[in-house]
């Protein structure tokens, strides 16, 4: 299902609140947090005045998902302006590069222990290394991946992942033929050996790519050894008890979303196929 805005667009304080409440109920391809979770905000007068409220403390409070989706963009922004030992940025400069209301921004940026200096703005290294507290990115998350087939090996594969906290230790498949192999200097293993495994590597975050008809197989198996955090990258809608975080990452759903937009700009080519 894809979440229509209207005229307001994404960014809007209008379209966020209908976003997340939407977001409550459907499922759609962006993160899912499980029903225990809650949006909340700090309220930034507190914070300002609060000298003991600390980077750590705002990583505790659910951050509304739509400025947590919105964070990695600005932190995106920044890093390449640290890169060109550019020290200061207005949320006006990065609201006219990412597209994205200053206020809005500002809102967002509102998260973390930071204040932006008048006529100036923030300062980029701080920005950056707050950014990167908040969102996680600093400390090591350990993961498994669940199903080491295109996909499975793809991610595996993806060092990249590495620099922002994403740890991939070993993966769990049950074809014979991989069972024993390595992908990326990462173990492939049977997924007899799951619960073993998990445990003992200390993971907390299991992958899901897996066939639709395996999934819901496949998390359950993740729960039982330990898993708290699912990346599901099947268009299954994958269920969970309480405590456990899904992030849902449907590459077919961006793909009907793509599909559908190029259909409504050009009318003639559905007729066509």
């Amino acid at each position: 299902m894809v979440f229509k805005v209207g005229s307001y667009g994404i960014d809007s304080p209008r379209a966020e609140r209908h976003y997340e409440n939407f977001c409550k109920n459907n499922e759609i391809f962006v993160t899912l947090w499980c029903d225990d979770c809650k949006y909340v905000d700090f309220p930034a007068k507190n914070r300002q005045h609060n000298p003991k409220y600390t980077p750590l403390q705002a990583n505790m409070d659910q951050i509304p998902e739509p400025s947590l989706r919105r964070l990695p963009w600005y932190l995106a922004f920044v890093s390449l302006l640290q890169a060109q030992g550019i020290e200061y940025v207005s949320s006006t400069r990065i609201s006219r590069e990412l597209n994205v209301d200053a206020s809005q921004i500002a809102k967002d940026l509102s998260f973390l222990h930071l204040k932006g200096k008048t006529r100036v703005g923030y300062e980029v290294n701080q920005l950056c290394c707050e950014l990167e507290a908040l969102l996680g990115f600093k400390r090591r998350h350990n993961a498994v991946v669940l199903g080491v087939g295109s996909l499975g090996k793809a991610l595996i594969s993806d060092s990249g992942l590495a620099h922002y906290g994403l740890n991939i230790v070993a993966g769990f498949d049950i074809n014979p033929a991989i069972i024993g192999t390595k992908v990326n200097d990462v173990s492939i293993y049977s997924v007899d050996d799951l619960d073993l495994q998990c445990r003992r590597l200390h993971a907390e975050i299991g992958i899901v790519t897996l066939p639709v008809d395996h999934a819901q197989e496949g998390v359950d198996r993740l729960i039982d050894a330990g898993i708290k955090g699912l990346w599901n990258f099947t268009p299954f809608r994958i269920r969970a008890p309480r405590g456990v975080v899904i992030s849902n990452t449907s590459l077919y759903s961006h793909l009907a979303l793509i599909y559908n937009r190029l259909d409504s700009q050009n009318p003639t080519h559905r007729l066509k196929s």
